[in-house]
């Protein structure tokens, strides 16, 4: 496929270059936003914990989820369950270790029962991923499942046409990679799934191998997520520990 540009979200005028050290400390804000975002009242209410994202804050590879699950709204880590202990597996077969990648979710809280993410949850929180994507800066971004997948091709194609096809698409400023794979859950459910998800991850390799693409320094960036007000001085002094869980160093 060729290359599109798609914008999502509000963006702002474009930014300078930005270090490595200016990208993890700006993403340590992003993070902290995050903490205290109650855009969507029910998932406020009813979270543990905003499960931001973890991993490698240079990480060339960044996997994109559905949303936390049970296991995930307690330890604030996504991927912490059985599909996590599987892809983890399924990284290690193409030589690859969780600490080298970021992985995260379209949403960062927990849908109540583990429902379905809503449109207008996933519009909300759209903001914190596109960050994500800008300061992290992925060769490849893998999406997992069909949420993913279609909130950042911005149409509603399933997994099941397009995953192992790669194309090079603008998120924002940001050219990547994206690949559409299904999510780890689904072999889980469907062991004749794993072959197809294992044969996918293959090409990663050479997907990482063929670089970035060729960024255009004329397309815009998505602005700081505007957050509510009552983030307390007690919460800025936790923040700390959390941020050193997360491996945003």
């Amino acid at each position: 496929m060729g290359a599109r540009t798609l914008t999502i979200g509000p963006v702002s005028i474009e930014e300078s270059e930005l270090s490595a050290s200016e990208r993890r400390e700006a993403l340590k804000k992003v993070f902290a936003q995050a903490q205290v975002c109650v855009r969507c009242q029910e998932l406020a209410a009813t979270r543990k914990t905003v499960v931001f994202g973890a991993g490698n804050a240079d990480a060339e590879l960044m996997f994109v989820g559905e949303a936390p699950g049970a296991s995930e709204d307690e330890q604030g880590l996504p991927f912490v369950g059985q599909a996590g202990k599987l892809l983890e597996k399924l990284l290690e077969e193409i030589g690859m270790t969780r600490a080298e990648v970021f992985i995260c979710n379209v949403l960062k809280c927990r849908p109540p029962a583990n429902r379905d993410p809503l449109p207008a949850e996933i519009v909300n929180c759209q903001d914190y991923l596109l960050r994500q994507v800008e300061l992290i800066q992925p060769t490849v971004i893998c999406t997992l499942g069909n949420f993913s997948t279609k909130l950042l091709r911005g149409e509603q194609t399933g997994i099941t046409r397009l995953h192992g096809q790669p194309e090079v698409l603008t998120l924002g400023r940001r050219a990547v990679r994206l690949y559409p794979i299904y999510h780890p859950a689904a072999a889980l459910y469907t062991p004749s799934m794993l072959e197809t998800l294992r044969e996918d991850f293959t090409r990663l390799p050479e997907l990482l191998a063929l670089g970035a693409p060729e960024q255009s320094q004329a397309l815009e960036v998505p602005e700081a997520v505007e957050t509510e007000p009552e983030s307390s001085a007690e919460n800025s002094e936790e923040l700390g520990s959390e941020v050193d869980q997360l491996g945003l160093f």
